[in-house]
């Protein structure tokens, strides 16, 4: 599945045409700052144009003039996404446009799938003799399916994000086909993991996060930390997806209001509350994650003792009896001999990061790119 460059959709490849469609937008110049109305008009005539297009001539397939419908609705719809998330002149890369025929041969009709949430399923399949990640969007929720496509093109050329290769807007729900990662979501084999591996993992999806929040014009909060939403690969790099919850505090303010979303656990307290979004709900979600590799348990457990289900208040209770060692994950603590005086430091110095990620008030907290020097730190307290 290659890279498609800028160049006119040919009647033999049709179901290239809503790339055409989405980097033909990019030549637009946004520091114009063209109204939004004219912005819209001109999507519309770009749609018109594309619908007398040649490339759409019917074939054989019985729902082919919906799926046509679809796509040039849920294209014009991606168009205004980028619109509202490029217009600072961040750059996409370039995404194939899969057809509805390619996905369906793909997977087997969804014949099954291997992760599920309330908003997607994912599937693992073979896309032009390769093997992909392809992730279906429920049809309710397609705004939030846009602005994934868009941010996760932004960035794919990130190591440590999940590569967008392409999308479908041929089904009610969009389609997203990702490199593949056989290792699956982070959540599933954290126990399998030695603790080298769960801090490299920290401090890569650290850096991560930080990318988000510095080096856009106006700083990307991910707001959906989870190790569900880290994917491991062949050589168990973690690679962060699921891009769609995230959303840019706009320039001049300090903060932005919208509807609370994040798994239990993981969401900050204050932001549950208000709804008010600052990059400090990514650092506390990220303490949290923290924790969860360390312990080697959940962000809530219904089974610990009453008062402390959710994790952060669960270490800080044994912390309180002075149980450290009730704190790190056994298999940590088995593994390579125990632990020696070097790995005992990094415990140590691990343990007291999270801890700051997740204190009650937000000024008490470090900013991500802090804390992703610190992990570096850690890191080499044995190197």
């Amino acid at each position: 599945m290659s890279k498609l460059s800028l160049r006119p959709c040919r009647q033999e490849q049709p179901s290239f045409l809503p790339v055409h469609l989405i980097f033909d937008f990019q030549r637009l110049d946004f520091h114009n700052k063209l109204f939004m109305e004219g912005l819209v008009c001109w999507v519309r005539q770009k749609v018109e144009k594309l619908r007398q297009s040649s490339c759409f001539q019917s074939k054989s397939d019985p729902y082919e003039k919906e799926r046509k419908k679809l796509l040039l609705e849920r294209g014009s719809l991606l168009l205004k996404e980028m619109i509202t998330s490029c217009k600072d002149k961040c750059r996409c890369n370039p995404i194939r446009s899969i057809s509805a025929r390619e996905v369906l041969e793909a997977t087997n009709n969804f014949d099954s799938h291997f992760h599920d949430s309330f908003y997607y399923k994912w599937y693992k399949c073979t896309l032009d003799d390769r093997p992909v990640l392809l992730k279906k969007y429920e049809l309710d929720f397609e705004n939030i399916a846009y602005r994934d496509i868009v941010i996760s093109s932004q960035m794919s050329s990130n190591k440590n994000v999940l590569r967008l290769l392409g999308c479908c807007l041929e089904f009610s729900g969009p389609i997203l086909v990702y490199e593949y990662a056989p290792y699956g979501a982070l959540d599933s084999v954290v126990p399998s993991l030695s603790w080298k591996m769960r801090l490299k993992a920290a401090k890569d999806i650290a850096n991560v996060i930080t990318y988000l929040h510095v080096a856009f014009p106006r700083p990307i909060i991910y707001r959906d930390m989870d190790p569900s939403n880290i994917f491991l690969d062949k050589d168990f790099a973690p690679k962060l997806c699921n891009f769609g919850f995230s959303i840019s505090i706009p320039e001049g303010e300090s903060h932005v209001e919208d509807i609370v979303i994040g798994r239990l656990g993981f969401a900050e307290p204050d932001y549950v509350r208000t709804g008010f979004i600052t990059e400090h709900i990514d650092v506390y979600s990220f303490g949290v994650f923290l924790l969860a590799l360390l312990t080697g348990q959940k962000a809530i457990d219904e089974s610990r003792p009453e008062g402390n289900e959710i994790i952060g208040k669960y270490v800080s209770y044994l912390l309180k009896d002075e149980q450290f060692s009730e704190i790190v994950d056994p298999k940590i603590s088995e593994e390579d001999g125990g632990i020696y005086e070097e790995k005992q430091l990094q415990l140590a110095a691990f343990l007291k990061l999270a801890l700051r990620c997740i204190e009650d008030r937000r000024e008490d907290r470090p900013h991500m790119i802090d804390v992703a020097k610190e992990l570096v730190k850690i890191e080499r307290f044995t190197s």
